[in-house]
């Protein structure tokens, strides 16, 4: 696997393994991309900042780490500036076939339920907070899970679907978490990698224990949450 190279200050942070994690992207409200190292060929998990500014030294690390082949979307909210991104790399974009309408003129590879990118990691349809809402599960380091904007962090760093005016449907999206607690285990899921409210993990670069935590989710009591802003 390639050496990390040199790059400028806020570069990524590897989180584990071959995983890392780029700056909040102010393109996508905050949100945060990851890239997971493949042998097969390297994910990049939403679109990473891409401005005048940083753009040429997110390049150079992508590069420098084996390009990128694959540009996961876990949602609208995601994509920022994905076709620029995926046209620089010669990446190809995948997004669940409800939302790619979203990139008009671009050839997107769309999927339902599931789509395999390796042996090791496969997207899967997970909505509720957008109607083609995804994640990404990556089978290493105990099983990651890359959560868009589906499970996010509380202020207490814990996982949560959050309730927001622009959910698109709730009980779908508690649903969509049910279904991730019954897919995996404690034994396949350690890690939950979230795709913003980053800050609320004071510094630790995961959520460890992610099955566990998503356990002791109370579901019944969420159901009645109201949106907040």
């Amino acid at each position: 696997m390639s050496s990390t190279p040199s790059t400028p200050s806020k570069a990524p942070r590897q989180v584990v393994g071959g995983v890392f994690a780029f700056p909040p992207n102010r393109d996508t409200m905050g949100g945060t991309a990851y890239l997971i190292q493949e042998a097969g060929g390297n994910i990049l998990v939403d679109a990473p900042p891409w401005d005048e500014g940083n753009q040429a030294g997110t390049r150079e690390f992508l590069q420098g780490v084996g390009g990128v082949r694959w540009l996961f979307l876990t949602h609208r909210g995601g994509i920022g500036k994905a076709q620029e991104v995926a046209q620089t790399l010669g990446s190809e974009i995948v997004m669940q076939e409800q939302e790619a309408y979203l990139l008009p003129g671009v050839a997107v590879t769309t999927f339902e339920q599931e789509f395999r990118f390796s042996p090791l990691s496969r997207a899967l349809w997970t909505p509720g907070h957008s109607p083609g809402s995804a994640c990404l599960y990556h089978q290493a380091a105990g099983g990651i899970l890359f959560t868009g904007r589906h499970l996010l962090p509380d202020r207490q760093g814990q996982p949560v679907p959050l309730r927001i005016s622009k959910t698109f449907h709730w009980g779908r999206q508690l649903r969509s978490v049910q279904k991730l607690r019954d897919l995996f285990s404690s034994e396949t899921l350690h890690y939950l990698c979230p795709g913003a409210n980053t800050g609320f993990l004071r510094g630790e670069r995961a959520i460890a224990h992610a099955y566990e935590k998503l356990a002791a989710l109370d579901l019944e009591s969420l159901a009645h949450m109201q949106p907040g802003l």
